[in-house]
């Protein structure tokens, strides 16, 4: 009976590691297959689970940030990109609490920053956050 538990249990975990990629559920999926072997030599559960959970946790912590670094993780660059390290015009305030608006690129933006900004100030773009642009004062 304990070996038909351990198949469900790989079975589903295989599924969630197919539809995530995360490379989380694959360590547990290992670990059901040793406990799925052991539940062949012994009937106690408790120590099939601990198997199961502790060489899990064994193999999560200590191989998956090994692979992570084979796992490519290429970000496409967009148009939009080319905005970040432009100079922009404040046409909005700006301050630390409050969105404002930057025009750059001949494109307005909203924009936040960790200063307040007045408007008509030139500013340089740091970043893109979603649909906002992080922006830093250019001299004072």
């Amino acid at each position: 009976m304990n070996s038909f538990i351990w198949v469900m249990i790989i079975i589903l975990l295989t599924s969630v590691e197919i539809m995530s990629i995360n490379l989380t559920t694959i360590w547990y999926v290992v670990s059901a297959l040793v406990a799925l072997i052991i539940s062949l030599f012994f009937k106690n559960f408790m120590l099939q689970f601990g198997v199961f959970a502790v060489l899990g946790t064994i193999l999560l912590i200590t191989t998956r940030p090994v692979l992570q670094k084979f796992i490519v993780k290429k970000k496409e660059p967009t148009n939009l990109d080319r905005v970040i390290g432009m100079e922009a015009i404040v046409t909005e305030n700006i301050d630390r609490n409050k969105i404002g608006e930057v025009k750059v690129d001949g494109k307005k933006w909203s924009a936040y920053a960790d200063q307040k900004i007045d408007i008509d100030s030139v500013v340089k773009v740091l970043e893109i956050d979603g649909v906002k642009l992080k922006v830093e004062k250019i001299g004072e």
